[in-house]
């Protein structure tokens, strides 16, 4: 399955052109959706609602040999050459929507009374909170010093890594308190932090999961 599989006019598909080359033996094709023997179906997601999210189906599909995108047998060079952007911005993204989330909790817990007092002014409230602005403020920092040598064209391979993982891994748990504060008023659709908490869900997974994303940092150690 792919994002936008389903409403996307051609699809970038990875195969296998030299079967006993393992990762070098990888190129990309530029398929149409509509090509004999290609077909989409929309998957049904718990959260990412607005991004259609599709399974494709290859059986018997030919393509011409002018759909080569890039080098024969480098596709996963380029493949790998492009994550680092795409955990870069995932990183970043998370990171905004963590604060986001963030703010929804404070803004609950500034309204919600409970023996007399906002919620919020619990102590057990403002130590969750305070801790959650500070790693998001770490993860930001993470994320645009990765940002920045990717940009100065630097190898920032083990930097993305950490920022993507890091975010979105913090992302998700921002989201769940933001839940729990809300009480059961956060599990009900109307109240937005659901779509934060199930939207986040996605960060740790998407894009490299953390478990590769945590061996990528350990083997650039030597490890």
């Amino acid at each position: 399955f792919v994002t936008n599989g389903p409403i996307a006019d051609f699809l970038v598909v990875a195969a296998k052109t030299d079967p006993d080359a393992g990762a070098r033996g990888i190129s990309l094709f530029v398929v149409e959706t509509g090509a004999p023997g290609l077909a989409t179906r929309r998957i049904d997601t718990v959260g990412w609602r607005t991004s259609h999210t599709g399974e494709v189906v290859l059986d018997e599909c030919r393509v011409p040999a002018r759909a080569l995108l890039g080098d024969e047998n480098r596709g996963f060079a380029h493949i790998m050459r492009n994550l680092q952007w795409e955990r870069l911005v995932m990183a970043l993204s998370s990171v905004t929507g963590a604060a986001r989330t963030l703010e929804l909790g404070i803004a609950y817990g500034r309204e919600r009374k409970a023996f007399g007092r906002p919620i919020g002014k619990f102590q057990v409230w403002r130590h969750r909170f305070a801790d959650l602005a500070s790693e998001i403020d770490a993860a930001r920092s993470l994320a645009y010093h990765a940002l920045r040598k990717a940009i100065a064209g630097e190898d920032a391979t083990r930097e993305a890594a950490m920022a993507k993982w890091l975010a979105t891994e913090l992302a998700w748990r921002v989201a769940d308190e933001s839940l729990q504060i809300h009480g059961g008023y956060g599990y009900m659709m109307e109240f937005p932090v659901q779509r934060a908490w199930r939207d986040s869900r996605l960060g740790p997974i998407g894009g490299g999961t953390t478990e590769i994303l945590k061996e990528i940092v350990g083997r650039s150690y030597d490890l």
